[in-house]
């Protein structure tokens, strides 16, 4: 089992910039890979970025390129996802997740998330 602790959401303007960490323990030789997601009311979650755990290999949604950088830090098993020039449309819930099997999140491990609200 892996267990992920998300931080870092807020209220923040439009134009500012957040990082959001996410804390992994338990089994983390286990996972092959972390990445981010958001929620926003009444619509459905959508991929922000993925890193490779051992490789560093980023992917980033076209939503946010240039915008949101996902990073990670091995030793302390945490990732984090920096986010500048935030607009009222990245509100959402943001969620971590480790995927073990190198194939997807889905069937992986969550985090409950945390709120990250823009306003404009």
């Amino acid at each position: 089992q892996v267990q992920l602790v998300e931080s870092g959401g807020r209220l923040v303007q439009a134009g500012g910039s957040l990082r959001l960490s996410c804390a992994a323990s338990g089994r983390t030789q286990s996972i092959y890979a972390m990445g981010w997601f958001r929620q926003a009311p009444g619509k459905e979650r959508e991929f922000v970025g993925s890193i490779g755990w051992r490789s560093g290999s980023t992917d980033h949604a076209d939503s946010v390129k240039g915008r949101f950088t996902i990073s990670r830090d091995n030793g302390r098993n945490t990732v984090f996802l920096q986010m500048n020039s935030l607009k009222p449309e990245d509100t959402a819930v943001y969620y971590c997740a480790a995927d073990p099997t190198g194939r997807s999140f889905t069937g992986g491990y969550w985090g409950q998330g945390t709120q990250v609200t823009v306003s404009a």
